[in-house]
């Protein structure tokens, strides 16, 4: 999918996502909200395979992005989704930064910051989710 950057977790669901969030307080961001869909899923009656949202950020970059565009507002801050797939294999899917510049028009003033979310969701993320 355009603007989805989606790696293997060789974890569980539940684990990926404990240790995305122990990564992401450790590099000093803050994790604002975790929301669990499969298990809302079920309290309505429903089936989901294991699947979690992580909401985190630096709200000093995600300004930088908002000052200059405040539509990217809407994308931020940052979400990470890990996701079981139907054949049990666990995925970790995030938005790249390209695609938050070109979908909000960022200008060249955003440029230092969009390679800083690139590169730190690449570390935290690739971290996670590799044993």
């Amino acid at each position: 999918m355009t603007g989805l950057k989606t790696i293997e977790s060789g974890f569980p669901v539940g684990v990926t996502m404990d240790r995305l969030s122990s990564l992401i307080e450790s590099k000093g961001m803050t994790v604002f909200l975790r929301l669990d869909h499969a298990d809302n899923a079920k309290k309505v009656g429903l089936e989901l395979r294991p699947t979690e949202l992580l909401v985190f950020g630096n709200p000093q970059a995600g300004t930088v992005l908002m000052q200059d565009k405040q539509t990217s507002g809407i994308d931020l801050p940052v979400k990470a989704l890990a996701w079981q797939d139907e054949m049990g294999k666990v995925w970790l899917t995030y938005n790249e930064a390209d695609w938050l510049s070109s979908r909000h028009d960022l200008t060249g003033k955003s440029e230092p910051t969009l390679k800083a979310i690139a590169e730190g969701m690449a570390l935290v993320c690739n971290a996670a989710a590799k044993k």
